[in-house]
């Protein structure tokens, strides 16, 4: 059996089993700590796992934990079990919608009227602080993303290149209110396996290089898709040590 096959059967049987130190022990845990670490997350990689264990967190005397941290943590792996339970169906607006809605349920941001969480963002946002990257207005959303989804699905054959320029177009299109690119990385993911490509966790310590390559994405496409083949690289010798054992 193909690395991939045999990944993709693991990690799908593997959601079922629940055992520790597998495959997809390793994504769940790595996965959402980088990409909620990427957008800020305070939770270490050890306080992560041990959410991710025992559905709980033994906080240290005086420590302070965001509530918000600990939910998204916890949707987080919900998200990735939703990737799985659908990763050989087409990709949708209405799939889209309901991988935002599962990382932020039950956060303060489902609260707030301004985040809209369900649906599209009902406020304008804008990507970083320094060169700032503006993003499509909210009456916008639904026709750029109709027709960034009916571009990608008219690819007769879908390459990494591919999934992560719908990626870069995504963000720019920023849909929600928050959570766009924790959605945006799942989707990559997703879209690999689907399309038998080698998925990848863009890790944290390699977000300066991963937000350079959006940033720079119009002029230099190449330093994106490096990065990402970099952290595919690294992904795919962790799933062969894996597999083997």
């Amino acid at each position: 059996m193909k690395v991939l096959e045999k990944l993709k059967l693991e990690l799908i049987e593997q959601k079922k089993l629940k055992f520790k130190g597998n495959i997809y022990h390793y994504s769940q845990v790595n996965f959402a700590y980088n990409s909620n670490k990427i957008e800020g997350g305070k939770l270490t990689s050890e306080q992560t796992e041990e959410i991710f264990e025992t559905n709980a967190l033994i906080v240290k005397k005086e420590e302070a934990i965001k509530f918000d941290d600990l939910t998204e943590m916890k949707n987080h792996f919900r998200l990735f079990d939703y990737c799985l339970e659908v990763i050989d169906e087409e990709l949708t607006k209405e799939m889209i919608i309901k991988m935002n809605k599962i990382l932020k349920r039950n956060t303060t941001d489902e609260e707030n009227p301004r985040y809209n969480v369900g649906g599209f963002k009902v406020v304008p946002n804008k990507i970083g602080l320094i060169n700032v990257v503006n993003t499509t207005e909210p009456q916008n959303v639904e026709k750029e993303l109709d027709i960034l989804l009916k571009e990608y699905h008219s690819l007769k054959k879908v390459t990494l290149e591919d999934i992560i320029d719908f990626h870069y177009r995504f963000l720019c299109i920023h849909p929600f209110g928050d959570g766009n690119g924790r959605v945006g990385r799942m989707i990559m993911f997703k879209e690999c396996l689907k399309n038998n490509i080698m998925p990848f966790i863009i890790l944290d310590e390699d977000k300066s290089f991963y937000i350079r390559g959006l940033k720079n994405y119009k002029e230099d496409k190449m330093f994106l898709i490096d990065t990402i083949k970099h952290a595919e690289e690294n992904y795919e010798e962790i799933v062969k040590k894996m597999l083997d054992f």
